[in-house]
């Protein structure tokens, strides 16, 4: 995440990471479905409106990077080298984020993900708003005249690789592989200009 510049910025940014993390230690503790919200704000020395303030729902506590995470897909197309292929600026983020969350200490919240109904549900509408994100910037470039459809299918199948690869045994071997077929698929729907 892009750090704040500003003391007020900084502030807040706090704030939210405060709450996140009190409420993930609550939630880790004691399930996700015990704790209420006003328990998280009173832990965290809040108040509900605060917590409100910065998270839309109770759910997005625990995807507190879900923004950060959206932004950054995006930004490997908007932000890559003139003349990148996309593909390969694609693999290099999604990679990124699966590092993150299979890094050590992220099993006990994926285990709280697995089995909490509200945060699987909650994370795959998160994973259909991402992909829909990422489709948007795929079909904002110019390099990538493509149909809406392929886009939103490149999009897609990026989301299911970063999925595919955090539930791997190696999660390198499986964005490596996963990443082959994405190549594939683009190059069938983009061929390249005949010189």
């Amino acid at each position: 995440m892009t750090a704040p510049t500003g003391r007020r910025e900084r502030k807040k940014a706090a704030t939210r990471q405060k709450i996140a993390d009190t409420a993930l230690r609550l939630f880790l503790a004691r399930g996700y479905d015990t704790v209420g919200i006003r328990e998280v704000a009173a832990e965290a020395d809040v108040a509900v409106t605060t917590v409100f303030a910065h998270f839309a729902s109770k759910e997005a506590l625990v995807f507190e990077q879900d923004q950060d995470f959206e932004q950054r897909l995006a930004r490997a197309v908007t932000d890559r080298a003139p003349h990148e292929p996309l593909i390969p600026a694609l693999r290099r983020e999604v990679l990124a984020l699966v590092h993150h969350c299979t890094a050590d200490g992220a099993a006990p919240v994926r285990q709280l993900i697995e089995g909490t109904p509200a945060l699987r549900e909650y994370e795959e509408s998160m994973r259909l708003r991402h992909a829909e994100s990422l489709a948007v910037a795929i079909a904002a470039d110019p390099e990538l005249p493509q149909s809406t459809t392929a886009c939103r299918t490149i999009a897609r199948f990026a989301i299911d690789a970063y999925t595919l690869a955090c539930e791997a045994a190696d999660p390198q071997a499986a964005v490596d592989e996963i990443f082959r077929m994405i190549e594939a698929a683009w190059e069938v729907a983009c061929p390249p200009p005949h010189a």
